[in-house]
């Protein structure tokens, strides 16, 4: 039976001080400040208003988000991550001064070829539309990213109008409403910490749940209720299909995308999530094991052992971190035609043999004539 594996970053079954500080006053220990619910799950927020007891225990807040980070669905089984924070917040703090997730910002930040003591900026769910007309047909771009980084450094208003492609009378309000700190010398403004250089493209990806059911209150509002209360609780599963269609979805668009802009992007998941694409599609993972990046980049990491027994108050830290680089179209290698693209085809491909056994279980529902 699933259940809830952390809330608020700490073991369900942890009742420390520690744990219980953070889940009364709803803080995300990744972020360093309150829980948002994983970025869109917003929606499984619970409204306290009705729940007298459970306002109490949030000291008196009117809503919380379902804290959830993990799922387990069986009893000694690998966790399931299903809140992106869990995996990595960029930005919160600066690099080695993070209480946890050290060993995965230090293992991107080492395969960003970026130098050392380079000051970077971090852009976070940066949503951009795009179009073209090609043609009779107007292509669109519309994708959302979950980081951007650049390094930062002070430009003048002509190489930033090189850069943009606008006028500074244009680009300068816009500049000055964004944040930025505008100087001048002499009859030449700058700006500084604007974006230079190659982007480097940082996504999450993390598992869906299943919709649960309202009547064994296995929905992830209801489970949470429940176990923050100390109560037997049962969680939702992963919508396996659902995590396939968004890697599919934007794993090949947003690395061809970053490569064209001179950049790169990485993909941080966790090993079962990666164990699960590699059997559910043709791309075999395990394949494109590389000490350096390629055209994809999936950086994959584990719990290691989820049954260690823990100090009370410990959050546990993710390591065993593994690199799959690689190209996007298939490369001959060996004579093996392998490419990230694989990930878009059959796993493999049944015989028409077993589709007419299962045919022969019911006949045509209904017949008709081509005229």
């Amino acid at each position: 039976m699933p259940r809830i594996f952390e809330l608020f970053g700490f073991r369900v079954e942890d009742r420390s001080g520690e744990a219980a500080a953070y889940r009364h006053a709803a803080i995300c220990p990744f972020m360093d400040s309150d829980c948002d619910g994983g970025g869109n799950r917003y929606l499984s927020s619970i409204d306290l208003r009705e729940r007298p007891s459970l306002r109490d225990y949030f000291l008196g807040r009117e809503s919380v988000p379902s804290g959830v980070c993990s799922l387990q669905l069986t009893e000694r089984g690998m966790p399931w991550i299903v809140c992106p924070r869990r995996l990595l917040v960029l930005g919160r703090s600066d690099t080695g001064r993070r209480a946890h997730q050290g060993a995965i910002e230090s293992m991107l930040l080492g395969l960003s070829g970026c130098a050392s003591g380079l000051r970077l900026g971090v852009w976070p769910e940066v949503k951009m539309k795009y179009a073209e007309q090609r043609g009779e047909i107007r292509k669109s771009f519309d994708y959302t990213f979950d980081y951007i980084l650049f390094r930062v450094a002070r430009l003048d208003q002509h190489e930033i109008e090189q850069r943009t492609g606008k006028t500074w009378r244009v680009l300068r309000p816009i500049i000055k409403a964004g944040g930025y700190r505008i100087g001048s010398e002499g009859s030449c403004e700058f700006v500084d910490d604007f974006p230079d250089g190659a982007p480097l493209v940082v996504e999450i990806m993390t598992s869906s749940t299943s919709g649960g059911n309202k009547r064994k209150r296995s929905t992830i509002p209801m489970a949470f209720e429940d176990a923050i209360s100390g109560q037997p609780h049962e969680a939702p599963g992963i919508n396996y299909r659902q995590v396939w269609a968004r890697m599919v979805s934007q794993l090949i668009v947003k690395s061809e995308v970053a490569l064209d802009w001179g950049g790169r992007a990485i993909w941080i998941l966790q090993d079962v999530l990666a164990d699960y694409i590699s059997s559910s599609t043709a791309l075999d993972l395990h394949q494109f094991l590389s000490p350096v990046t390629g055209e994809v980049n999936v950086l994959s990491f584990s719990y290691g052992d989820p049954c260690t027994q823990l100090a009370e108050g410990t959050v546990m830290e993710l390591g065993s971190g593994k690199l799959y680089a690689g190209p996007i179209t298939a490369a001959r290698n060996g004579g093996i035609a392998s490419g990230f693209q694989d990930i878009i085809r059959a796993p493999v491909k049944p015989p028409v043999a077993r589709l007419l056994t299962m045919l022969a279980r019911r006949a045509a529902a209904s017949y008709i004539t081509v005229p």
